[in-house]
Parts: structure tokens; C-alpha cells; sequence
């Protein structure tokens, strides 16, 4: 397949920070996700540009480990905040956690939590594709709406961005769940975006091509990571993947007030894999798969997560 082989000279990754310092000096940003991954890379850059920072998972050890790391390397203000996007009890109580913990509502929502892994969809248990759409698609409307209806008591604007993928749109095999779902996520943002800007709420996502994370890709990729990188590199164009950081510039751009008439965008961020293969990044080669080598996947995913298997 036709891609560049020396990205490193057309297309350097550039991880520095690329706001001027302090844009969101005096802002309060929420990312959900937050611990790892990209999540963290984005509750980082904001940090570093001055905001006041709420990273939010189910997972408070991870949490509060990231947040002192970021404290100690932006200077910045970052809180953990437990949260459970598929109790909607639990998000109000999360909420009014950040705002005792930053004095207010936040300005910015980052919807980045998400849940995601390959199966034949024939494997999959309701349980399996429920706990998909639980988090991804309903954890992200319970979130959203809470937030939004704060704002809109308050008086108070916002920016609130999710994070998608290139085939919500597409469509792709083996990840119906997470397609169904994030689909959903951006007709909310087209939805939301023309049904309260009025109330001075703006709604965009980015929807990325691979960008390697263990966490994520550890549920998305069979074998080890150093060949995923191998492989999947010669299906963009520009021959390389994407870096956290890369996407953590262009989240705290969108959010910024420099794109404030940036509202209802879907900004496809993949370095132009989808054109070449119009949907999933996973790969082809799933396709050839028996049902032998689904079962060692299904068990190396299940491992790797440290869930045991329910019943069908």
C-alpha cells in the first residue's frame, strides 16, 4: 500500500505545547478518562496552558496518581474526582465534587472515557454490547446532559468535546458495539450543538485514527504492541501514527477561544487512513480468522483486562 516512508522528514511529531502559556489561565477543564492514555495527555496539556484541571474515572488510585504527577510537572491545579458514567446519581454527586474541589462549574468537557474491544459480533453476549453502549454512548449523555443543564441554571458557556472514531461514520466489522455507540455520540454533538448554542454552549468531537495506547489498544490488538505499530503504520498515508500529544494540541485548540465559531464540527484527525480503507483500522487480515483464533483472542483480551467470561 502506497504510504510515506520517511515521515520523519514530511511529517515530524512535534509534542511541545502548542497554545501560547496561559490560554486557559482562569478556565476549568473536566476530562473524563482522564488517568491514561489520551485522557491524560489532554488533562496535561491543559494544565500546562494554565487551566484548573478534574481528571474522572472509576479507577481513584489511578486518578490520584496522575493528578500529583501532573500537579508536579505543570505547577497547575489538578483534582482526581471519581465517577461512574452509567449511574447518572453517581455523575451529579461527581460533579458536585468538582465544584467543591475548583470553587465552580468547568468550562470545558472533555468526553473521553470510552470502553472498546475486537470480537466476531456472532460472540457477542448482550451483557458485551450493553457494557459498550453503558459507557461510550449513555455514560457520555449522562454527563453531557448534567453538565449542560448546570450550565444553562448557571448562565455560564461552555465548550464540551468527544472524542469519537472514524467509523462511527464508516461503519466497521468487529467493533459494532463501540460503532453503534459513538455514532450516537456524534449526532448528540451535531444535535446538542444547534440546540444550545443559543444557551452559550458549543459541542465538537474528533474522531482519530491509531493512535497507540496500551490501555486501549491492549483490548484492540492481538498481538504485541511493537507490531501493531509495524503494521498498521503502512495503512496511513503519511507513514506513521499519531502520539497523545498530537491530539492533546488539537483538543485545547477546539476548546480555546480562538475557535470559538468552531460549533457541530466532526474533525477527522487519522492522517488520512480512513481514504485508503474506509473503516476499521484493525485490519483485514480479521476477516480471515477462525473461530479457534477468535477463542485465543477472546482469552488473551479477557487476560489482559482481568475479567473472567460470562455467560452468553
Amino acid at each position: 500500500m502506497a504510504h510515506c516512508k520517511t515521515p520523519e522528514k514530511f511529517f515530524p511529531v512535534v509534542k511541545s505545547v502548542a497554545l501560547p502559556k496561559g490560554t486557559f489561565a482562569g478556565k476549568v477543564a473536566l476530562v473524563t478518562g482522564g488517568g491514561t492514555g489520551l485522557g491524560r495527555a489532554i488533562a496535561t496539556t491543559f494544565a500546562h496552558l494554565g487551566a484548573s484541571v478534574a481528571i474522572a474515572s472509576r479507577r481513584l488510585d489511578v486518578l490520584e496518581k496522575t493528578a500529583n504527577e501532573i500537579r508536579t510537572n505543570t505547577g497547575s491545579v489538578c483534582e482526581a474526582v471519581q465517577m461512574d458514567l452509567k449511574d447518572p446519581v453517581k455523575v451529579s454527586k461527581a460533579l458536585d465534587d468538582v465544584e467543591q474541589k475548583l470553587g465552580r462549574t468547568p468550562d470545558i468537557l472533555i468526553n473521553n472515557a470510552a470502553g472498546n474491544f475486537i470480537m466476531a459480533t456472532e460472540r457477542l453476549s448482550p451483557n458485551a454490547y450493553g457494557t459498550v453502549i453503558d459507557i461510550v454512548l449513555k455514560g457520555t449523555l449522562n454527563i453531557t446532559t448534567e453538565f449542560g443543564r448546570r450550565c444553562i441554571r448557571q448562565k455560564q458557556g461552555a465548550s464540551v468535546l468527544s472524542i469519537s472514531t472514524l467509523y462511527a461514520r464508516a461503519g466497521a466489522p468487529f467493533v459494532v458495539p463501540s460503532g453503534v455507540a459513538k455514532a450516537g455520540v456524534e449526532n448528540m454533538t451535531k444535535s446538542l450543538a444547534t440546540e444550545w448554542a443559543k444557551y452559550g454552549l458549543r459541542f465538537n468531537a474528533i474522531a482519530p485514527g491509531p493512535i497507540p495506547t496500551e490501555g486501549a489498544f491492549g483490548q484492540l490488538f492481538a498481538g504485541e504492541f511493537k507490531d501493531f505499530n509495524e503494521l498498521i503504520k503502512s495503512t496511513v498515508p503519511v507513514g506513521r501514527l499519531g502520539h497523545p500529544e498530537e491530539i492533546a494540541n488539537l483538543v485545547t485548540f477546539i476548546n480555546s477561544d480562538y475557535m470559538s465559531w468552531l460549533n457541530g464540527a466532526i474533525i477527522e484527525f487519522d492522517g488520512g487512513q480512513q481514504h485508503i480503507n474506509h473503516g476499521s483500522h484493525m485490519g483485514p487480515f480479521l476477516h480471515e480468522w477462525d473461530n479457534k483464533k477468535w477463542e485465543d483472542t477472546e482469552n488473551l483480551i479477557r487476560g489482559r483486562s482481568g475479567k473472567g467470561k460470562k455467560g452468553k
